[in-house]
């Protein structure tokens, strides 16, 4: 019998699984994917990392600042000096200087080695990787969570993952109450309607030109698009979000992008060193099927979030669920911290009993 069973390890679920266990509650997590971090999720190249996913924090964000303090992870700041450029049907302008970007964190390996270091430093044969939860059954004194590989029962039981993507892939015995259920399958997973595209180039030659590498369209298919090197300018990248709003819009070709780009930044950009287009819909361990047509977001941080289902055992962490900074990494962390204060108040007072 665990304490706590956790579903996902994305950096919410992996935090929730950290908190309690340092509580001493016996814990496990469980991952559908082969990898941790979930939307935080970087592609390592010779000199530092891209990301596919969450790219980053902002000053004031205590989570994830003291997270960050508390691994040691390298990160440095957004680059923001140069003009940026404004595209419309009319014409490409430069303008002057850079509205585009705020000042904001990077994660010097990619996003991705925030949550690595965090799975790194939970005791062994806590994630179990490669392990979907299917349903979850609740009996008289606790839940039962079941798999294609095991059943586990555990008194507590967090969905560390999208809310909608909770109610498509787990079925829940008795249903979920509603309105819960219903949030639940109406809440916008974040990212999931979303293109992410990196492009990677030899040198950040926008920067040559004075450009800031961010740049506003009106034309598409990136919508807005924004620097993505490392510190000095190495690796050298530009990243995009393309906006997913039809049922089944398809994604953007390469070409398109491409195309897109040149008329940006000029012909250097012609010939990206490798080109990444990740379609955050596609992820089937993100987003269920319809995901672009979820757009309620004045669902994110709502009060049901935080009131356990299931006589109080079952509960929701997930950037979707915070009250504060919703879609951020923060956000997800801030879910993390009030889930887990949950669950140890709960358990604490057990463990103690002789």
């Amino acid at each position: 019998m665990l304490d706590l069973l956790v579903i996902g390890a994305g950096i919410s679920g992996l935090r929730t699984a950290d908190l309690a266990i340092a509580a001493g509650l016996n814990t496990v997590v469980l991952e559908a994917r082969d990898r941790v971090g979930g939307r935080l999720h970087s592609l390592p190249l010779d000199r530092g990392a891209v990301d596919l996913g969450a790219t980053w924090f902002w000053a004031g964000e205590r989570h994830v600042e003291q997270l960050i303090h508390e691994l040691g992870v390298p990160v440095h700041a957004q680059h923001l000096a140069g003009d940026a450029v404004y595209h419309d049907p009319q014409q490409t302008r430069r303008l002057d200087g850079n509205p585009i970007d705020v000042p904001s964190g990077r994660f010097t390996a990619g996003a991705q080695d925030l949550a690595q270091r965090l799975a790194d430093r939970l005791p062994p044969s806590t994630i179990r990787l490669g392990e979907a939860a299917t349903a979850v059954h609740r009996t008289d004194d606790h839940l039962v969570v079941q798999t294609a590989e095991a059943e586990h029962a555990a008194q507590h039981v967090v969905l560390a993952l999208p809310p909608a993507l909770a109610a498509h892939a787990i079925e829940f015995t008795p249903p979920l109450p509603e309105p819960l259920g219903g949030l639940a399958r109406s809440t916008p997973v974040w990212m999931g309607a979303i293109v992410k595209v990196v492009a990677v180039y030899p040198n950040a030659f926008w920067r040559d030109a004075g450009l800031a590498g961010a740049a506003m369209s009106h034309v598409g298919p990136m919508r807005e698009i924004h620097d993505m090197s490392g510190p000095a300018g190495t690796p050298a990248a530009l990243f995009g979000f393309v906006p997913l709003m039809e049922a089944d819009q398809p994604a953007p070709t390469p070409e398109a992008v491409v195309d897109q780009l040149i008329q940006l930044f000029g012909p250097d950009a012609a010939n990206p060193s490798a080109l990444h287009l990740t379609d955050w819909r596609s992820e089937s361990h993100t987003a269920p099927p319809g995901a672009e047509l979820l757009r309620a977001y004045q669902t994110y941080g709502h009060p049901l979030w935080a009131e356990p289902a299931m006589d109080g055992r079952l509960h929701w962490s997930s950037t979707e669920t915070a009250p504060v900074n919703p879609g951020h990494i923060d956000g997800a962390l801030a879910s993390a911290a009030r889930v887990a204060a949950t669950v140890i108040a709960d358990r604490s007072p057990q463990r103690s009993q002789p």
